[in-house]
């Protein structure tokens, strides 16, 4: 497994160097124009400039994370989309001639989602959480009001175009599943919410591109049998990347919670992406925002990543050390 990190941007600062002493190798990053203040990774020059810079500062620019520009037309099925979808196959072309190898990308219309922002979690560090009948009570996106059956069409559609153009490059595109995985969230269905669909999500494509972002807690929140989703995905050489989290609750209300502090078993889980032989990369996600943080970055605080990557890091060793066990006997 390959220990990574989402980085927000190309610009380095004290998150990079203490990334790098925490021992990570591995970027991940989000190159969005308005967080790099240079033009869309679908322009070559630009992406292989930010590749660059990562390089400089000791990194290897595994992949992206997340809408690298606006998807709500491809998502949608707006007028326009073809004009995205173009730059999209682009993005992919570049990716390929930069080896940058994977894209985690999602689904949802209206991105991940949380109705609180600052729940206490334990010695007064802070959360996100979802309460679906809190989200029910806003109001619906300015897009109006979508079906699953939409949203399912424009999905076959979306990877249709751009599945041939990733394999063609050698670029693996892991889907992330709807984060709350319910529906519909602002009038707008979410599709990505079951063991199941995702299942179905896959099946509508065969290629060794197609795969997915195996977001331990969104599938936690679904109440799946996350052991088993590991087994058979990983078996199937369909894990590309995978995201370390906890949560307490279920899918229609819930909060985040420290890595160490939740109900699942973390050594069983890595030791599961051991023995299936995963080797992409793995990081932590969503973390509490601890003291001395302005909670400005929900979720993504450095603090609570540090203690995330040190814990990530002694499961791994641990699984190392302990090859005689099995999780799946």
């Amino acid at each position: 497994m390959k220990l990574s990190f989402l980085f927000f941007g190309n610009s380095p600062d004290e998150k990079w160097q203490l990334c790098r002493q925490m021992g990570i190798d591995h970027a991940i990053a989000k190159l969005a124009p308005e967080l790099t203040g240079k033009p869309s990774i679908d322009d070559y020059d630009s992406f292989a400039q930010s590749k660059e810079i990562f390089e400089e500062n000791g990194f290897r620019l595994y992949g992206l994370e997340g809408d690298q520009f606006d998807m709500h037309r491809i998502k949608l099925g707006l007028k326009g989309k073809e004009k995205d979808i173009e730059r999209y196959q682009r993005m992919l072309e570049n990716m390929g001639r930069l080896g940058v190898s994977l894209l985690c990308y999602n689904f949802m219309a209206t991105g991940w989602y949380r109705t609180h922002h600052a729940i206490t979690e334990r010695g007064g560090a802070i959360v996100s959480g979802f309460n679906y009948e809190t989200s029910k009570k806003e109001p619906i996106s300015e897009w109006g009001n979508y079906s699953e059956e939409q949203i399912w069409v424009n999905y076959q559609w979306f990877i249709e175009q751009v599945m041939p153009v990733a394999e063609a490059n050698n670029v693996k595109m892991a889907l992330h599943p709807d984060d709350p995985p319910i529906s519909p969230v602002h009038g707008i269905a979410r599709i990505l919410t079951s063991a199941k669909a995702m299942d179905k999500a896959l099946s509508l494509l065969d290629s060794p591109s197609h795969g997915l972002t195996f977001c331990q807690g969104t599938f936690t929140t679904m109440n799946e049998d996350v052991l088993k989703m590991i087994k058979k995905h990983g078996k199937n050489g369909k894990i590309f990347f995978v995201h370390i989290r906890d949560v307490q609750g279920h899918s229609e209300d819930f909060r985040e919670t420290f890595h160490d502090n939740g109900p699942t078993d973390m050594f069983k889980m890595m030791k599961a992406y051991t023995e299936v032989g995963f080797d992409g990369p793995i990081r932590s996600d969503h973390v509490p925002t601890m003291a001395g943080e302005d909670n400005k970055n929900v979720g993504y605080e450095m603090k609570g990543n540090l203690f995330g990557i040190g814990y990530i890091k002694g499961l791994m060793h641990a699984c190392e050390a302990s090859t005689s066990i099995s999780v799946f006997k």
